[in-house]
């Protein structure tokens, strides 16, 4: 009886401390990137329901200035809607009319990047936005879109500003919103994946002055804990490893005040005999304490990562039963296809994890992990490439015969480490799950996954390349683009890197210097190039190099260390149509429940448009960008490379609604209410995958 009444009262005290994660109300708003603060994707608006869901029009459209690739998800503050265009210009909007109140931008630089929003604070009468342009943080009154002054210098700051004075040259953006906790602003960054990145420091700013509140250092310095996992290596002088950086965004638990942050992969990627060890607190889920940055628990993902596999999106903060016991919970989705569970206060696996044996490395100096976590429970929600056979390869390919002859050259374990010969990668580099995270019902411990299925390969080459002479501009372009762009400058369309070919048709060299210095879309900034060879990499590009002065490809006049082995490119496994090479699906949409750890459906999401016409069943596209999901039984989700929004049943998967937007929406939707009328908003910017440019913002509602 004793102990009947202390799990009782356990169950209690569990289920009072979850109904205190923020409340009810937000989830009736969308104050905050991807919904709320524990990044749920979910809304107990219901107004919409499977039976009227047919009903819904477009009621409103805002058309920027601005063409190109949005992945912004919409907040919503009273009536007024805020976002960013392609070319970065924050702007708000009536919400109920999408009628243009302010834009901020025109005067600024345009600069062509990737925002998945803005972040939104008030105190009182005193209401501010924050975005990021650059590697500048601005703070913008929200109801005029001005410069706060008091904010740093004229209402910005430089997020370098937090960092070692050996980042301060170094590419160092923002491309996820910042994580509001009382007066502070915790920022993800965005860097360099190569050598010579900048370090990946967590930090909060705080709101009214900009100043650094706390930092916390992802590459241990000397005397922290973590930096025995680095070898010899002392990071804090390193001309060569940096990174680990959290961009995909963060989660937080305002009432235990913890902040959950995904930390990305350390730098240089593929290559890392000069960091030998696990590496923390790369690939990692960190639980900080909000308010001062220390660290309470954390866990590695990836060991000593070689394949790019860093966390891909924000966590979600959920509730579970497990064995009668409400549990608060945070999820981690993956590239890998992997979803790890964990305990929010103490870390503590919810289902367990498996250290596996991995294969070794066979390149010079490379010391691959022995081992890497794999949970035992919840399966993967998508393919892995060890479980191919050839029996996987695509019945809809022309040239099947030739596919099955690559595959079958191909290493296809499971974590194979990268090599000189290629190794098949599925989930591809962008995973599986992407940065647009999963959907969550955070109160049933329903968690809503959509993912890629995309083979590409892995390869790397030896920068000793016997008897070959490079020029300067050519030896500076193989170190930094051909991993994106390949050697020979023809790009990928279907990967999604352009072509540089007779690039000086295109754009000045003024522009090219720009996008070189500034990154342009998902292309990090490369300050680190020194003028000189900024300028031969140009003449490179344009086909300007003076080919009798050769070098050997040992010479340098880059600053850059050297690195004996550099990635081949990217380069997905295709058919000769173009389409991926294995059979679908190519894109799904799983619902899974953590209370269980098994899945209760599993869908194809998007259809190949060349192949529906012929009357092929659904085969899945490529997906990047989140759904919502909605306490009443619906599931929103746009994403797809045929540009139509959807919505399904949350409970079977069965597809309810669908309607072609007028360009594909590489973004989350935003479910708000406003003026007692219920809206659903999504970017349509396209662009990516080859599909065609938008620059519209478009809301749906029911008919009055």
């Amino acid at each position: 009886m004793r102990l009947i009444l202390f799990t009782f009262c356990s169950i209690l005290i569990q289920c009072d401390k979850s109904s205190l994660s923020g409340g009810e109300n937000q989830y009736t708003e969308w104050k905050h990137y991807l919904g709320d603060p524990g990044r749920s994707h979910y809304s107990q608006l219901a107004d919409f329901t499977s039976k009227n869901i047919k009903s819904l029009k477009v009621v409103w459209e805002y058309e920027s200035k601005d063409y190109g690739q949005m992945q912004m998800n919409p907040i919503v503050v009273d009536t007024l809607l805020y976002g960013v265009s392609s070319a970065l210009r924050v702007f708000a909007l009536d919400a109920r009319s999408g009628k243009e109140v302010w834009v901020f931008g025109d005067t600024l630089k345009t600069l062509f990047s990737n925002s998945r929003g803005v972040s939104y604070w008030e105190s009182g009468n005193d209401k501010r936005i924050f975005y990021t342009k650059g590697s500048y943080l601005w703070a913008l009154d929200a109801q005029t879109g001005q410069p706060i002054p008091s904010f740093g210098k004229g209402g910005k700051i430089d997020l370098r500003s937090g960092l070692p004075a050996s980042a301060q040259e170094k590419f160092v953006i923002s491309s996820t919103p910042g994580t509001i906790h009382k007066n502070l602003i915790i920022m993800p960054l965005r860097l360099s994946e190569g050598v010579g990145a900048a370090p990946g420091d967590v930090m909060a700013f705080n709101v009214i002055t900009g100043e650094l509140t706390w930092s916390f250092h992802t590459l241990p310095r000397p005397g922290e804990t973590g930096i025995d996992t680095w070898g010899d290596l002392n990071i804090s002088e390193s001309t060569i490893v940096g990174a680990a950086n959290n961009w995909a965004g963060m989660a937080l638990d305002q009432e235990r005040e913890i902040l959950y942050v995904p930390t990305g992969s350390a730098a240089p990627d593929f290559y890392g005999a000069m960091r030998p060890g696990k590496n923390l607190y790369s690939n990692c889920l960190l639980a900080l304490n909000a308010n001062t940055g220390k660290l309470l628990w954390h866990y590695q993902f990836i060991h000593h990562d070689l394949w790019d596999r860093d966390p891909p999106a924000p966590p979600n903060l959920i509730t579970v039963n497990h064995g009668g016991i409400i549990i608060s919970a945070v999820a981690q989705i993956t590239k890998q296809g992997y979803v790890f569970v964990f305990d929010r206060e103490t870390g503590r696996p919810l289902f367990d994890i498996e250290e596996l044996a991995v294969p070794e490395s066979e390149l010079p100096g490379e010391q691959a992990w022995p081992t890497q976590p794999v949970p035992v429970k919840p399966a993967c929600f998508a393919r892995q490439s060890d479980k191919l056979t050839t029996e996987d390869i695509s019945p809809y390919a022309p040239n099947r015969d030739s596919l099955i002859a690559v595959f079958k050259k191909a290493d296809i374990r499971n974590f194979a480490p990268p090599s000189l010969k290629p190794a098949l990668l599925l989930p591809g580099y962008d995973g599986g799950a992407e940065w647009g995270g999963a959907a969550a019902d955070p109160h049933k411990g329903i968690l809503y996954i959509n993912s890629n299925e995309m083979a590409w390969f892995l390869q790397m080459r030896s920068n000793d390349d016997k008897g070959e002479k490079l020029t300067a501009g050519e030896r500076i372009y193989r170190q930094n683009c051909a991993v994106c762009h390949m050697t020979n400058r023809s790009g990928s369309q279907a990967s999604g890197y352009p072509s540089l070919l007779a690039i000086e048709t295109r754009l000045s060299k003024k522009n090219i210097y720009n996008i070189i210095t500034q990154g342009k879309a998902m292309m990090p900034g490369f300050p680190h190039i020194v003028e000189k060879d900024r300028e031969e990499l140009i003449n490179f590009l344009t086909d300007k190099s003076d080919n009798k002065k050769v070098k050997e490809i040992t010479e340098t006049n880059n600053k850059q260390p050297y690195v004996p082995f550099h990635h081949t490119g990217y380069s997905k496994f295709l058919d000769q149509n173009g389409l991926p090479a294995i059979s679908p699906p190519w894109g799904t949409l799983n619902a899974l429940d953590l209370n269980t750890g098994e899945y209760l459906w599993k869908v194809p999401l998007g259809e190949t448009e060349s192949l529906r016409d012929l009357g092929y069943p659904t085969t899945g596209t490529e997906n990047y960008g989140g759904s919502v999901v909605t306490k009443n039984g619906l599931l929103f989700i746009a994403a797809t490379k045929d540009g139509y929004i959807r919505a399904f049943s949350r409970d079977s998967g069965k597809l309810l609604w669908d309607f072609k937007l007028p360009a594909a929406a590489f973004a989350t939707p935003a479910l708000y209410s406003a003026g007692g009328k219920q809206y659903l908003t999504v970017a349509c910017g396209g662009e990516k995958l080859g599909t065609k440019k938008g620059n519209k913002i478009i809301a749906f509602a029911l008919e009055d």
